[in-house]
């Protein structure tokens, strides 16, 4: 079996775009991590704030590999773009709502359509190309656990 041929300009959008996602989202954490108001709201099973921005890092670029695959392997690239395009929305919503205005009920709500959100990009990336759906099954178990916090924060 051949190994697949690397197509440079699309891996580099790829990565382009998802990087810029997240660097939009990380706009509003910044002197939010170090502050009282964070500080006062953590629950106990926070890991320590290193942790997320290289966790965030790995799962970005494994989104940008989903999509990769995705872009490179499915012909009905308006949907790739949708179902992607949606969840890097609502990825910046969720950072803008907790970090941004600092409403944690706010931000929970968005975090539930953000994890139906990744449902659908596994579904759909999973019919593209079962790896690219794959690579996303990281996303879901982190935003699952960032949803569980965010519960406690709530609820808790």
């Amino acid at each position: 079996m051949a190994a697949e041929k690397v197509n440079w300009k699309v891996l580099i959008g790829c990565l382009v775009v998802v990087y810029a996602v997240a660097f939009l989202g990380s706009i509003f954490t910044p002197g939010n991590t170090d502050s009282d108001w964070y500080d006062a709201i953590q629950p106990e099973v926070t890991p320590a704030n290193w942790v997320f921005p290289v966790v965030w890092n790995v799962l970005f670029f494994l989104i940008a590999m989903s999509l990769y695959f995705c872009w490179n392997n499915s012909r009905k690239k308006g949907k790739i773009m949708w179902v992607f395009g949606i969840n890097f929305v609502l990825n910046v919503f969720w950072s803008f709502t907790f970090f941004g205005e600092q409403n944690v009920s706010g931000a929970f709500v968005v975090l539930i359509a953000l994890w139906l959100s990744i449902i659908s990009m596994i579904y759909v990336a999973g019919k593209v190309d079962k790896k690219a759906g794959w690579l996303l099954v990281p996303y879901l178990a982190w935003v699952t656990f960032a949803g569980y916090l965010n519960y406690l924060i709530v609820f808790g």
